[in-house]
């Protein structure tokens, strides 16, 4: 049995599951219109590979301060269903597939906040996966994270911690990922796969030979 590691947005997910909760959330009157604009910034400062991950999270969980864990997982079910379930790359589904037929053990890990991470992942049927880590006090969000951050190398570190904690190797593994930010990532697995890959991902795929994806919906095969 192999492990099978996904990036989850813009790899399992056509686009970024923190950019679509934070319009969820302003479009349902639950965050103030206003952080839209800074988000893009910041979302974008990250494809880049120039973010601040602790500035972009703080900033991110602002709508989330002092609510309960229990009423933010309600809204989180109802977007899973209504925004991110439309947008899972049918390439992905069929590829998680793949590995299930394997036997393979399935893991999503994410530069994204473990309440959207976890509740994706599980709506896939991945049961383990790995997002940044967030502080809650007394069964409510406190809007800092604690840990570190599943970011660039930081995602290494807590998948070699996960990978001590489940008695797993990446002997034979599979990665996937769309961003510069993962080239640790998948210099760590054994079989490396750039979905849809950023220019600078692309380059690096192309000089050492890892398989490079393309994943569309159909409608943008039309």
């Amino acid at each position: 049995m192999a492990l099978g590691i996904f990036d989850m947005d813009d790899t399992l997910v056509d686009g970024d599951s923190a950019n679509l909760w934070l319009h969820y959330l302003v479009e349902r009157g639950l965050a103030p219109a206003e952080m839209l604009p800074r988000e893009a910034e910041l979302l974008q400062a990250y494809r880049d590979g120039r973010v601040d991950m602790h500035e972009y999270m703080r900033f991110a969980l602002i709508p989330l301060r002092g609510l309960s864990l229990d009423t933010v997982q309600g809204w989180l079910t109802l977007f899973v269903e209504q925004v991110i379930l439309p947008r899972i790359f049918p390439q992905a589904l069929q590829r998680l597939e793949w590995h299930r037929t394997r036997q393979d053990r399935l893991l999503v890990i994410s530069a994204t906040g473990e309440h959207l991470v976890s509740a994706i992942a599980r709506r896939l049927g991945v049961a383990d996966s790995i997002g940044i880590q967030l502080e809650t006090h007394n069964g409510c969000y406190s809007g800092d994270t604690h840990g570190v951050l599943s970011y660039r190398e930081g995602k290494v570190t807590r998948l070699h911690d996960w990978l001590r904690q489940e008695n797993e190797s990446l002997h034979d593994s599979y990665g996937y990922s769309d961003s510069l930010n993962d080239v640790p990532l998948l210099e760590a697995v054994t079989h490396r796969h750039a979905i849809n890959p950023d220019a600078t991902l692309h380059r690096i795929a192309g000089e050492r030979g890892w398989q490079v994806l393309r994943w569309q919906h159909a409608a943008q095969q039309a």
